[in-house]
This record gives structure tokens, sequence and C-alpha cells, in this order.
């Protein structure tokens, strides 16, 4: 029986969110630049996405550049670039087949202006589909985006616009790059690795995590659902006990 016909189509993660690890290992394994390992891995962002959308998941997020990401060398912090920008020219037709809305998070002043106006001009083409919303965390720091978060919180407070009693969780929420997305379900890495890597620390408090050794341009459809199967596998308790929630 193929995979995917064992998915409950009714337990489907609403928000999955994914780090895709693993690129520049890819390539040395393969006797190649790292820039190709980053040009193999949009293969497989082109695959996942059109998996999920077809799955019927309404919200992907895909760790495509961290804040950190910056101090790389050089060479292959302007490969990431273009290899960004080519994939947002080339994908366009494939949002639209797909209804697909593109939505960036991140400190995006920070891309070059020629990454901004590619994206900016995806995300008004795009910003009326429905089927799902693909998120892309560029120039994305979590500790950046809390940080940000708590200053304007306390400009507010300070010009008596919200009270410090109101804060609450929907308070901080309101205030994130992520407020128009709920909290993540399922958070995969590829790579092998096993860290957050600085990466929606608020928005995965009660999120399930699935690692594998997979580098992500090895990642394709069948591995997605295998991460899935083993998602609907977990009882998700939300600090209750398995009596509470049965």
């Amino acid at each position: 029986m193929n995979l995917v016909e064992t998915i409950n189509k009714e337990r489907l993660p609403q928000h999955l969110a994914i780090i895709m690890d693993g690129n520049g290992r890819w390539a040395k394994q393969q006797g190649l630049l790292r820039a190709l390992g980053h040009q193999s891995g949009t293969k497989s962002v082109k695959v996942i996405i059109e998996a999920t959308a077809k799955l019927g998941i309404p919200f992907l997020t895909l760790y495509a550049f961290s804040t950190e990401n910056w101090n790389r060398p050089k060479l292959e912090v302007e490969t990431l670039m273009k290899v960004l920008i080519n994939s947002l020219k080339k994908e366009l037709t494939t949002l639209q087949k797909n209804n697909i809305k593109l939505n960036a998070i991140g400190n995006l002043e920070m891309l070059p202006k020629s990454a901004q106006k590619e994206l900016l001009d995806v995300m008004e083409k795009t910003k009326n589909n429905t089927q799902m919303t693909l998120t892309l965390a560029l120039s994305y720091g979590s500790r950046e985006e809390l940080v940000s978060a708590m200053k304007k919180i306390c400009s507010k407070v300070k010009n008596n616009i919200i009270s410090i009693d109101s804060i609450d969780d929907s308070i901080i929420n309101e205030h994130l790059y992520t407020q128009n997305l709920p909290d993540v379900d399922l958070l995969i890495r590829t790579s092998g690795e096993h860290r957050i890597s600085n990466f929606l620390l608020w928005q995965i408090a009660y999120s399930e995590l699935y690692f594998t050794d997979i580098l992500w341009p090895d990642f394709k459809e069948q591995d997605l659902y295998e991460a899935i199967i083993s998602y609907q596998k977990r009882e998700r308790r939300f600090g209750k006990t398995s009596e509470q929630i049965k």
C-alpha cells in the first residue's frame, strides 16, 4: 500500500514547519561546491510544497535563511540570495497552479533589494490564493522576533495603548511575525541534527518534533508521509493526562 493511503486526513497537522538542513553536506558527499547543494535543495522544496498542498495541510513554513546565516562565507550568502530570487521567479507558476499564497517572515529589510522586490512581487500576485499559505522564514531569528515583539508591546504600554495587566499569550502573538499563523503542530528537521536553531521558539511550545538523518536534497514525498504518520501515532496532551483527553 502507498504510504499516503495510510494517512488519516482527519488528523493532519494544520501547521507544518520544516528546518531544511543538509544542503552543504549533501554537496560535499557528491564532491560538489556547497552552492550546488543549495540549488539541488530547491528541487525538494518544490516537491514538498506540492505534496503538502495535495494532502490538504493549510500552513507550511520553511526555514530558508536565518539571521545567523549572514555570517557564512560571502560567496555562499550571495549564492543563496541568487537561488532565492531564481526560485521565486521559477515557482510562481507552481504557486498559482496549486492555489498557494506566499508569505514571508523575518527581518526582510536585510535582504538584497533585488530579493525584496521579487519576494514582494510574488506575494502580491498570490495574495488571493486560498489552498495553502506557504511562509518562507528569511533573515529570520526567533530571539530577534521576540525582542522586537517585546519592544513593540513596551512602547504601547508606555503610551497607554495597552496595560501591563492585559498582556497575555494573545497580545504577544499579535506582535510576532507569525501573527496570522496558528501554532506549529509538527516540526521536521532533516540531516540528523537535533537542534531547533532559533526557529519559531514561541510557536513550537507544544509542537511534535520529528528528526530524520536524510539530507534535505534527498527528502521526498515518501519521507514527508513517514513524518506525518509518525505524528499521527502520537498522543498530544498539551499538559493534560491521557485520561483527560479520552
